[in-house]
């Protein structure tokens, strides 16, 4: 995906990409307040598609055709935006006649060919903002309804002709105005609005403040500063690679001057980004997307998804403190870290404003108002507060940015669109899953090993969004059908896809926090997979211990906390070669410590306490390595002749 340079959208073009999001915006709003603006109230679906024509006409703006026009908006572009706005606003127009008359099966002719004209304006959206691979998904699995009847086995399915596809594609209710652009109209656009209005106001210098007013002074200040930092806002962006190249840019510098290597440093702000998109309380699209497939409530998931995600943190932090106390590192400087008063004085805006969205998203259960609300109260504080107050050109960067983001995502996601019509329409979603119960029999292990590789693979060439949408469809169902936790089913899914941000050969995220410290991505990538490891276990901690996803008693839910966080303690030791109190360990003991780490990660209270015995042991035998060590350093001082001890 590549951004337009300000020589792309000056002048005109920025003002009419601009109006796209304020436009946009103010429907949004009349939609989910019900305000009736002018009497203007459009049912579901007239609703999605004028969002799609606004903001798929800004992506087509804002996103090159190729590189070539990075630097210069061509004619054709002007009118394919322009094709997109009409053609959707006809849909709108027609939005009641349509379900009224069944025009998914039968149609008039114009409205056929302009559906046909939506689905190759859509497709060119996905492939400008998603990139060629998620293009080619969109294309494979938006025509299989028109060789299904081909297709061998569970595959088949009765096809489709070219008609009825598009109609089925543009005009039913699963596909390109299905749960995915459902989500992003009613509640995706709040959360990016409160996100942007966080960030115009200050929120990223308060909470680089804060995280570095907390963790500045201890060993290895910079690295756990780009840690928590990355926390705050990753969760608040939802993006691992705009993240990067908010914060990153201050504590990647940061990490260097403290003695961090390049490749080091970048390896942590990319680990820490990538970890953002799962930190609540917004964390990113697919967790919308994902309450809607599970139908339940987007705090469920919420709170589904927050012990995992501390328990990522808390393995960078275990990380990067052995690592500072391996190499001696020291914290930061006295003077560049502020108080924590001060900080706190300074930023309480911005934390009323995240209290008044938690507290209306868990307590009052008002999703798609909670953002509104958020935003309506950080910005009535801004008002009165000359450092966070608005301009002009900040509120016209606010629409812009809006544009810009949601542009992107309904690109994408009504391209996704056609993916789950292709598969739902045809039936093989069900099929799929069917096949994969029957093929891996009683084995959970088989499935989820077969459910993590696919959900790697596919996410080295799709979004996480894109990625998660498919498999919830084709590999959640047998998951799901085999036993296991709904919630946790799909949350491994989604953790397996984020993986390839950090692992080579995409490594997304290695990649930009490499560009940005001058750093090899090769071994950045190689870092990151060594500091993000828990993220090859956690998923598998929590599908089959959904204490961990806060399900169960609250006695369960401590004890697997408890016995997580122990073993997430002892692999960031044999990561790094250091053991608490003992100091750096060699690499008989790494390996002896991974016994009662496998041990805790098990899912049975027996192994719980098998595992603390062994780590018992272990202690046992490293504090009498150590005394005999020093013992021995002790003697030969005494032996030395006092001539070399002066």
């Amino acid at each position: 995906m590549s951004n337009a340079s300000p020589e792309r959208l000056g002048g005109v073009a920025r003002w009419v990409v601009m109006g796209l999001g304020a436009i946009g915006l103010l429907m949004t709003i009349n939609q989910t307040f019900a305000l009736q603006l002018l009497g203007f109230y459009p049912i579901g679906n007239a609703f999605i598609y004028y969002l799609i024509g606004l903001f798929l006409s800004a992506a087509l703006l804002i996103f090159p055709a190729r590189k070539a026009d990075a630097g210069q908006l061509p004619w054709y572009d002007w009118i394919l935006a322009s094709a997109a706005l009409g053609g959707a606003i006809y849909l709108g127009l027609n939005g009641l006649r349509m379900t009224q008359q069944g025009w998914e099966y039968f149609a008039p002719q114009e409205a056929t060919l302009v559906a046909t004209m939506m689905i190759l304006l859509v497709l060119e959206g996905v492939r400008r903002c998603g990139g060629w691979a998620i293009f080619a998904v969109a294309l494979i699995f938006g025509l299989y309804p028109l060789y299904a009847g081909y297709m061998p086995g569970f595959l088949w399915s009765s096809g489709f002709d070219l008609g009825e596809t598009i109609r089925a594609h543009v005009m039913g209710a699963e596909s390109i105005v299905g749960v995915p652009m459902q989500v992003v109209a009613n509640l995706i656009i709040g959360f990016v609005v409160f996100g942007i209005a966080l960030t115009i106001t200050g929120g990223g210098e308060f909470f680089m403040n804060f995280a570095t007013a907390l963790m500045g002074r201890s060993r290895g200040g910079p690295a756990k500063v780009a840690v928590v930092s990355s926390a705050f806002m990753g969760s608040l962006s939802g993006s691992a690679v705009s993240n990067i190249l908010t914060t990153g840019t201050i504590t990647i510098p940061a990490m260097k001057r403290s003695g961090y290597s390049r490749e080091y440093a970048a390896a942590v702000e990319a680990c820490a980004s990538t970890g953002g998109t799962l930190m609540p309380p917004v964390m990113g699209a697919v967790a919308f997307i994902m309450a809607s497939f599970l139908g339940v409530s987007y705090g469920e998931v919420m709170i589904a998804a927050l012990l995992p995600a501390l328990l990522f943190y808390l393995a960078l932090l275990l990380q990067v403190d052995n690592y500072a106390a391996r190499k001696g590192l020291q914290g930061m400087a006295a003077e560049d870290i502020p108080r924590v008063r001060d900080t706190l004085v300074a930023g309480w805006p911005y934390l009323l404003s995240l209290a008044v969205l938690i507290y209306m998203l868990l307590v009052m259960r008002l999703e798609s108002q909670a953002p509104y609300y958020a935003t309506l109260v950080l910005l009535a504080i801004a008002l009165f507060r000359r450092q966070q107050r608005l301009r002009l050109s900040q509120l016209l960067d606010f629409f812009y940015q809006l544009a810009h983001g949601v542009g992107n995502l309904v690109a994408v996601l009504a391209g996704i669109g056609l993916v789950v019509g292709g598969l739902s329409y045809t039936g093989v979603a069900g099929a799929f899953s069917r096949e994969l119960l029957l093929y891996a029999g009683d084995s959970i292990p088989l499935m989820l090993a077969a459910g993590a590789m696919t959900s790697f693979i596919l996410g080295m060439g799709m979004t996480v969004s894109a990625c998660y949408i498919f498999l919830s469809i084709l590999l959640a169902p047998a998951l799901v059908g085999a036993g296991l936790n709904p919630l946790g089913s799909h949350l491994f899914i989604l953790y397996w896809g984020m993986l390839s941000y950090i692992t080579p050969p995409v490594a997304l995220a290695a990649i930009t926090a490499a560009g940005v410290a001058g750093a090899s991505s090769t071994y950045t990538s190689l870092h990151a997979v060594r500091l993000g490891g828990v993220l090859f276990v956690l998923p598998f901690l929590f599908v089959l211990n959904p204490s961990l996803i806060l399900q169960g008693s609250l006695m369960n839910v401590l004890a697997s906390a408890l016995t997580a966080m122990t073993a997430i303690w002892l692999v960031a030791a044999v990561m790094e070669g250091y053991l608490y109190r003992i100091g750096p360990v060699g690499r008989v003991m790494r390996c002896a410590l991974l016994v009662p780490a496998a041990l805790m990660i098990y899912p049975e209270w027996i192994s719980d306490v098998v595992g603390f015995l062994a780590l018992l042991v272990c202690y046992s035998v490293a504090i009498l390595q150590r005394t005999k060590e020093n013992s021995k350093k002790q003697s030969l001082v005494r032996g030395t002749p006092s001539v070399f001890k002066q």
